[in-house]
């Protein structure tokens, strides 16, 4: 038997609680479904912290770490960054916020970042919001914001929502298959889709009380 007193029952329920995992919620979407937007609303609304994987990668590029110059001469080179290393920057922010409610946004981007993320992790995300909206609706959405600047912009939009189709899909599909996906159709406007998103997370919240 232990001889501190009291161990038994007060730790551990002290170290369930320590052990408690956070609320990841993986957003997804095409360019200009709207889930930056979306995501703000949350945050402001649910208390959750928004990280975007890319803004991290940008974020470590610009500190000048070892780190932010092997991710700048991997992208130089027009190589993809190992899914681990984006990873690892995500759980390090999550780690640091002091929060333990995240979306994180545009990610996975595909099955090795779902299953790079599952591995070193260890946590699998609440569900999946998953904005979807038609290609001509973020195309006008895209072009607007842009101004329209030239064709050549389409066909990088274009490009764009194809390596969605190709990557990002699946991802949503097999989260689809387990039963985690919450679909909001984003091709309305913002405030209406604002109160899909919300009806999503009360309830999410209902069940957790």
């Amino acid at each position: 038997m232990e001889t501190d007193v009291g161990v038994s029952t007060s730790e551990e329920a002290n170290g369930s609680a320590a052990k408690k995992k956070p609320t990841v919620v993986f957003v997804l979407g095409g360019p200009g479904s709207g889930k930056g937007t979306q995501c703000a609303y949350i945050v402001e609304h649910f208390g959750f912290t928004h990280f975007s994987a890319g803004d991290l990668l940008r974020g470590e590029i610009d500190s000048g770490s070892e780190n932010g110059l092997m991710i700048k001469s991997m992208m130089n080179e027009g190589k993809i960054v190992p899914s681990e290393v984006t990873v690892k920057l995500l759980q390090k922010a999550m780690e640091e916020s002091g929060n333990e409610k995240f979306l994180i946004d545009g990610f996975p981007r595909n099955d090795e970042n779902r299953a790079a993320f599952a591995a070193v992790t260890g946590i699998e995300p609440a569900f999946v919001l998953f904005f979807d909206c038609p290609e001509e609706e973020m195309e006008r959405r895209i072009l607007n914001r842009n101004q329209g600047r030239d064709d050549d912009n389409i066909e990088t939009i274009r490009k764009r929502f194809k390596v969605f189709l190709q990557s990002s899909l699946p991802v949503v599909q097999y989260y689809e298959s387990i039963g985690k996906v919450h679909k909001i159709d984003a091709a309305r406007p913002v405030e209406e889709v604002f109160e899909s998103v919300k009806a999503v997370f009360t309830s999410i919240n209902e069940k957790d009380d």
